[in-house]
């Protein structure tokens, strides 16, 4: 029998994606820091582990302040009732900083999120490449003229970035 039915990992991941929504229409990432349990465990390869809520929220809003603008439109999507996880991939994208009309430029992230019941993540972990796809990405977008909304709160500490 599966830990959990596949409609509620659904509508929580449905919570999870609202809550993103609404970060990135207010600037707010608070709002999405809060779709996981108080001592949750976060992993981002390029910037560190993160511990608790409030670690989350503080690094995810440090790290998104340089880019208000940036979008995380989801490709495919994966769940597993058995251990309570939902896998996707998404793009990081920011859009063209000078045309309108112009490609935007992005990069491919796939996360693990385990859900823990009552709508509520205990886990993510973010998987991309930093030295072979993000990195360049960024740079592509300033060289085209996008800037950052602030300076850099947070540095990636993968070694090839």
């Amino acid at each position: 029998m599966p830990k959990y039915s596949k409609e509620e990992l659904l509508s929580a991941f449905e919570n999870y994606n609202e809550a993103r929504l609404e970060s990135q229409r207010t600037n707010d990432w608070n709002i999405w820091a809060g779709v996981f349990t108080e001592d949750a465990h976060y992993i981002e390869h390029a910037y560190g582990e993160f511990q608790g809520r409030e670690a989350i929220a503080k690094w995810i809003c440090e790290v998104m302040s340089p880019f208000p603008e940036m979008t995380f439109p989801q490709d495919w999507v994966a769940m597993d009732e058995d251990k309570g996880a939902i896998v996707f991939q998404c793009q990081n994208r920011l859009p063209h900083p000078t045309d309108p009309d112009g490609e935007p430029f992005s990069f491919p992230t796939w996360t693990r999120l385990v859900y823990a019941g009552g709508g509520l993540f205990s886990s993510e972990e973010d998987i991309y490449n930093p030295t072979k796809d993000a990195g360049p990405t960024i740079k592509a977008w300033l060289r085209a003229g996008g800037e950052f909304a602030t300076r850099e709160k947070v540095k990636m500490q993968h070694p090839g970035h």
